[in-house]
């Protein structure tokens, strides 16, 4: 199974994502530079957290229309696992690959902290190990991850069940307490919470099985065994 992590100027979770796949997990991952592109036989693609860009403008909006965009919007239409995670997200959102918008967070400050995750569809290529309604621990560090929709596209995410994670409790001021969405076939979820920081048990707190279940919902999707 090949894993493809896309880095962009600006990336700063590239190498956390690809230990956790390389050394915990040990599937086949490689960096894919954001001006080149995707090989046909890649079997999932994570876009990773950082600041692409330095977030000028918007975070993720220039990333938005780097080259390699073009293959992963090609991926996700075969049904290929995509997963944005943080700075991922805003630029899936951006790229118009997932609903909705990442505004500056209700406080107006960076969040770097722990809080918890409540898995609302267990049904997409990262979540199917779950339970509904369980929780995960995790960490969030982001300045925009405010997620916002309007009240007619709400209405969409539930009535098509793309609504995947909410936060336990009011975090950041996000609609609803989303965490993380996913789009209308269920092969691309974005996050803002990073569960690279979350599935091993020396830097995790608290309990670092629930984060390890995204990756190993991943291989049972592939048909990898754990």
């Amino acid at each position: 199974m090949k894993v493809g992590v896309v880095v962009f100027p600006g990336s700063n979770c590239d190498r956390d994502m690809y230990h956790v796949l390389t050394d915990v997990f040990h599937l086949n991952a490689e960096y894919y530079w954001h001006e080149k592109g995707l090989p046909e036989n890649i079997d999932a693609v994570i876009l990773p957290g950082g600041f692409s860009y330095g977030d000028r403008l918007r975070a993720g909006v220039i990333a938005a229309h780097s080259p390699i965009i073009k293959d992963v919007q090609k991926i996700a239409e075969k049904g290929i696992p995509v997963l944005g995670v943080c700075n991922g997200f805003q630029i899936l959102v951006e790229s118009g690959l997932l609903p909705g918008v990442l505004l500056k967070n209700e406080s107006l400050n960076f969040m770097c902290e722990w809080t918890n995750l409540i898995v609302e569809n267990n049904k997409t290529p990262f979540t199917n190990q779950f339970q509904l309604n369980e929780k995960i621990p995790i960490p969030i560090a982001n300045g925009e991850g405010r997620y916002y929709v309007d009240d007619e596209t709400m209405k969409k995410l539930k009535e098509k069940n793309q609504i995947v994670f909410r936060y336990s409790e009011v975090v950041n001021g996000s609609t609803n307490r989303i965490a993380g969405v996913c789009n209308e076939d269920g092969n691309v979820v974005g996050m803002m919470p990073h569960p690279e920081r979350a599935v091993e048990s020396d830097i995790n707190p608290i309990d670092n099985k629930p984060s390890s279940l995204i990756f190993e919902s991943l291989l049972t999707q592939m048909g990898v065994a754990k």
